[in-house]
């Protein structure tokens, strides 16, 4: 791997610039990743070049468990096992390009993927908890006005590993006593829209021989696509819900989340009632507010209507600034009126806490710095 741009922020240094990142000659590059294999494939592999294949056992625990970045640090393996495994595998399914850190020790990664595309992840550090933030796409088709990832339109969905993966190189940055306790779907993309690959990446993190993480430790952030919302709510997994909402109509919503004009808000409220129904999982209803657009006080009269006799909780997130986007971020004392609108009415909310609002925190940022870098 190439050595990535390490950005620290001291806490008298004022606001990040873009990192403008050098273009890279991409490497031809044919290992396949190790973690695409099973722990079955590997086995047969291990036997297929004279190896038992308890081995496979050692190799996942230093993957999964242990901060390494290379196979030759997997000091309990023979050293000709090690050299054949860098012969045979990629380590990892992408380079680290890019890496800012906050003044609250928010992480951001710039992934680069072998075919060159660029993804993001985040590691987001509270007393309480540790949370990462993982993409599912390069890009999004989802079209969302406030939010530079789809500036750029979808380029492909990732793999299974490309996303999982992102869960353990944030994990590799950690110190030894830190441990990740939860992780958001809520990076790059819809998650819904590459279903199969979501769900694969999910039953690794939860399974005891994978990452081992609580299914109720893990959010999934959509749109709204009713249909795979139900889908998910099939999937015997008690996954949180988390619904990009924005609006509390849908001629509003459909301004700001063109893909609305073909789903609805009300459709989208019976796939959430129905997820509920299912799992018993409480529904987050995620608001992006944006100044003059939908932050007005009879938009939260509306939102807290539209919401009534819902087990459900709002999510206010004022708007993280982008500079080719128009939409600026709420004043603090609308986006308190808000909070209080919706609380008076009986609806359970919260303002969601910034993080990293000294690096490229907005979702898609950094990918979009970089490539606008890249292209002039």
């Amino acid at each position: 791997m190439t050595e990535p741009e390490t950005i620290s922020v001291a806490a008298d240094v004022g606001p990040l610039v873009s990192l403008g990142l050098p273009i890279v000659e991409l490497s031809q590059e044919t290992r396949p990743p190790i973690m695409d294999l099973s722990p079955e494939d590997l086995v047969s592999w291990l036997q297929s070049v004279g190896q038992p294949g308890y081995r496979a056992g050692q190799i996942r625990r230093w993957l999964v468990q242990r901060r390494i970045t290379s196979f030759e640090q997997m000091t309990d393996l023979p050293v000709g096992l090690r050299e054949k495994l860098t012969q045979s595998f990629r380590f990892s399914p992408f380079e680290v390009v890019g890496h800012q850190v906050a003044r609250d020790l928010t992480e951001k990664l710039l992934l680069r993927l072998q075919d060159g595309e660029l993804v993001e992840c985040v590691l987001m550090r509270d007393p309480d908890r540790s949370t990462v933030c993982i993409s599912t796409q390069v890009g999004c088709a989802m079209g969302c006005v406030f939010c530079a990832s789809g500036l750029l339109g979808v380029k492909r969905n990732l793999t299974p590993t490309e996303i999982f993966e992102q869960v353990l190189v944030l994990h590799r940055l950690m110190k030894d006593d830190e441990r990740i306790t939860n992780v958001v779907v809520m990076g790059i993309g819809e998650p819904l829209a590459n279903y199969k690959a979501l769900m694969q990446s999910l039953t690794f993190l939860t399974a005891e021989d994978g990452f081992g993480l609580g299914a109720r430790r893990i959010t999934v952030s959509t749109v709204g696509l009713p249909e795979k919302i139900r889908e998910l709510a099939q999937s015997g997994q008690q996954y949180n819900l988390a619904v990009s909402l924005h609006a509390p109509n849908d001629a509003l919503r459909t301004e700001i989340v063109p893909v609305n004009r073909n789903i609805g808000i009300q459709d989208i409220l019976q796939a959430a009632d129905d997820y509920f129904e299912v799992t018993g999982r409480r529904i987050s209803y995620e608001y992006v507010l944006m100044a003059g657009i939908n932050d007005r006080p009879e938009h939260a009269e509306e939102l807290a209507w539209l919401l009534r006799g819902r087990n459900a909780h709002v999510n206010l997130i004022p708007m993280n600034g982008v500079n080719e986007l128009i939409m600026t971020a709420p004043r603090d004392p609308d986006t308190q009126q808000f909070l209080m609108i919706l609380e008076e009415c009986g609806i359970t909310a919260t303002v969601r806490k910034r993080k990293g609002a000294d690096i490229d925190a907005a979702c898609g940022q950094l990918r979009l710095n970089r490539e606008i870098a890249k292209h002039g």
